[in-house]
């Protein structure tokens, strides 16, 4: 289930694919794992606030279309960027702009790899996205007035 392609055609529509997400599986939640592709308007209304994804860098910086993957960690080995590590993002209408729910920090050495930089950065995102989805199944993101998400620790 997947939505539609404008270049192929295939995949549902928006309205079908918020009226089956719904309708016939009850989703509350939906989780990406490093999804590269803008979500369409409509889901992203349906299910506004949870919709999660992460990426491999602290955003707001390298982050943006194109930024994916070895693009990220190249991008800041090259910029001598002393720290990358990941962020939780909720999901809005554009590439890696919603509101971010957590993020990890490693430290990049000048003399780092993009590949040592991204292996650091994986052990963190494993930790990372874990506690964030936990925290939104227990109901522990709340909201700042000014739209900033909060998420708290497990007691």
């Amino acid at each position: 289930m997947y939505p539609q392609s404008k270049k192929t055609g295939k995949g549902l529509s928006e309205e079908d694919l918020v009226r089956t997400l719904v309708d016939e599986h009850n989703v509350d939640l939906v989780v990406l794992a490093g999804y590269l592709k803008l979500i369409p308007s409509g889901v992203v209304g349906c299910f506004k606030r949870r919709i999660l994804n992460i990426h491999p860098a602290l955003l707001p910086s390298f982050g943006g279309k194109g930024l994916y993957g070895m693009n990220v960690h190249r991008a800041v080995v090259k910029s001598g960027a002393r720290f990358s590590g990941p962020t939780v993002h909720f999901v809005d209408e554009e590439y890696d702009t919603g509101p971010i729910l957590g993020q990890r920090v490693v430290p990049v050495s000048p003399t780092d790899s993009p590949e040592a930089v991204a292996a650091r950065v994986l052990q963190q995102e494993w930790v990372l996205y874990p506690e964030a989805v936990a925290a939104m199944c227990d109901g522990r993101v709340t909201w700042r007035d000014d739209g900033i998400p909060v998420m708290w620790e497990a007691s």
